[in-house]
């Protein structure tokens, strides 16, 4: 049903936009359009149907018991599919970025990154401030508490100070070393140091010592492309041949991009087929958590479903649902994969093809999104945060909302976009306002549940932010065309007159030529 639906919706789609033609697109767009429709839809339909298919095939096997080794064979092809777009990211970020900022020009680079970063952080509070009121409504944890059955501890990660989560934070901005950036982010850890008093007993006192953990410092490697990229622009003509060189690798990265999409409908089924397979018995899950995760769903839909499509709207005065139908490939690989980064290749890809964003935007600002623009993180956050207050029936205080709405705000920035990093955060925010981080295990079980919405809403955030600057980027252009037209004209008009008088001025004596020019002055100023 899903699948014709979106059939449907696509079919739709086409032939109207092209009855709306110049106005919308431009003419190029929609024949570019036209022509990959069809491939196109063969795509999303394969796509959406690789997910139906993960559905029944995690239901049919979960019959026969199968042991962790088979459910871990069962999950290898998704397994490929993840470590492909993973192995894409490296390039396409970098790539993107320096190509990115070197095209823009600093001005208009400045102006939309301005933008950028106010439609990120406004958009993540709004989250934040849905998600807190959503929990207050709901309240998911009140019902819920006693219930740390057995099956559903987990390993709690160590909670980190404030203070050095935000530091981390700033020090994973500028990496010490880019190679290792690729693999290796800074995190601070804590030792535990005897001291004796003079008492006697020996206390133990906590010293933050900073590690190296797996991983990719995304945002390191973010900044710096971006810093390159604005560098090369200065050089001039001496940084030509590095841009060209950086954009040509960006789009070998993109045709490699294009073929691993036809992968993706394969791999998507194994994973939710898997995920399936694996889960815990669900009905405690559901009868224990069931509101939370209520409210965290409908946490994501109400933001991803209306709030920024009304934003998307009050910006461009355009259809935000049928920009998001082009996007539906990148949507359900988001489901899938739980990883926003993962996700950026295909997102890339989708919007500059089905929804024509220009691809300075769209490369400029995507990959800076999937790091930084976590709406769907920040809903998922503090609803685990209210949710976990309530659990110890602690009532939150002004002050502590406003810590967790700053607090969620700034670490989702932090939580680059891999699966379960959200987890960390939560313990962040947890010590923010003094609340015991053991129940953590709770969201844990059912983080693979939420993780999946709120990868999307986190996708559909960087998407239509896109869409916005891609609708303003344009509008400038416009205004600034119309600009030049004027200034074209009133050249030509003084250019003509001037060679007009110019032979009265030589054939007719002065007076004449006074009276003449004189003349159609005060007839002007009659009319």
């Amino acid at each position: 049903g899903s699948m014709e639906a979106a059939r449907n919706g696509k079919a739709g789609s086409g032939p109207s936009g092209h009855a709306e033609g110049p106005a919308a697109k431009c003419g190029a767009g929609c024949l570019r359009g036209c022509r990959g429709f069809l491939r196109r839809n063969a795509l999303v339909v394969l796509t959406v149907s690789g997910v139906v298919a993960g559905v029944a095939l995690g239901t049919a096997v979960r019959g026969a018991a199968l042991s962790p080794a088979q459910v871990a064979y069962l999950a290898f092809p998704g397994e490929l599919l993840l470590r492909m777009l993973r192995m894409v990211i490296l390039p396409l970020v970098v790539c993107s970025l320096v190509s990115g900022a070197a095209s823009l020009d600093t001005r208009s680079l400045g102006r939309l990154g301005g933008i950028a970063v106010a439609y990120f952080l406004g958009t993540t509070l709004l989250a934040s401030g849905l998600a807190v009121a959503l929990g207050f409504i709901i309240r998911p944890g009140a019902g819920a508490a006693g219930l740390n059955a057995p099956s559903l501890t987990d390993a709690v990660p160590t909670s980190k100070e404030t203070v050095d989560s935000f530091l981390d934070l700033i020090r994973n901005l500028f990496p010490a070393n880019l190679v290792a950036a690729a693999f290796q982010t800074y995190a601070t850890d804590y030792r535990m140091l005897p001291r004796n008093t003079t008492s006697g007993n020996v206390t133990w006192e906590k010293i933050p010592v900073g590690t190296e953990v797996e991983g990719m410092n995304i945002l390191g490697l973010v900044l710096f492309a971006l810093v390159l990229g604005v560098a090369l622009k200065k050089l001039g003509q001496e940084g030509e041949d590095l841009i060209r060189f950086f954009n040509s690798f960006n789009e070998a990265t993109m045709v490699v991009v294009s073929w691993i999409m036809w992968y993706v409908p394969i791999g998507i089924m194994f994973l939710i087929g898997s995920k399936i397979v694996e889960m815990e018995d669900i009905v405690v899950l559901v009868t224990s958590l069931g509101k939370y995760i209520f409210a965290s769903i409908l946490g994501h839909f109400i933001h991803g479903g209306i709030i920024l499509p009304l934003i998307y709207f009050a910006s461009t005065r355009q259809n935000p649902y049928r920009f998001l139908l082009g996007l539906i490939t990148p949507f359900a690989t988001a489901f899938a994969t739980c990883s926003s980064s993962a996700t950026l290749p295909s997102m890339i890809k989708c919007i500059e093809e089905n929804n024509g964003v220009d691809k300075r935007i769209s490369r400029f600002i995507l990959p800076i999104g999937a790091t930084v623009n976590m709406d769907g993180a920040a809903i998922f956050q503090c609803m685990a945060t209210v949710f976990i207050a309530q659990l110890n029936n602690v009532d939150l205080n002004a002050g502590q909302i406003f810590t967790i709405l700053v607090t969620a705000t700034a670490s989702s920035v932090g939580a680059a976009g891999i699966p379960a990093g959200g987890v960390l955060t939560i313990a962040i925010i947890l010590e923010a306002i003094g609340l015991p981080t053991n129940d953590l295990s709770l969201i844990l079980a059912v983080d693979w549940i939420v993780d999946r919405t709120t990868t999307v809403v986190n996708v559909e955030g960087d998407a239509l932010g896109a869409g916005i600057l891609n609708y303003l980027n344009e509008k400038e252009k416009k205004d600034k065309e119309q600009e030049l037209k004027e200034v074209n004209v009133e050249a030509v008009a003084n250019s003509k007159s001037e060679a007009e008088t110019s032979p009265l001025v030589t054939h007719k004596n002065q007076v004449s030529n006074t009276s003449s020019t004189a003349d159609p002055e005060s007839k002007e100023s009659v009319l």
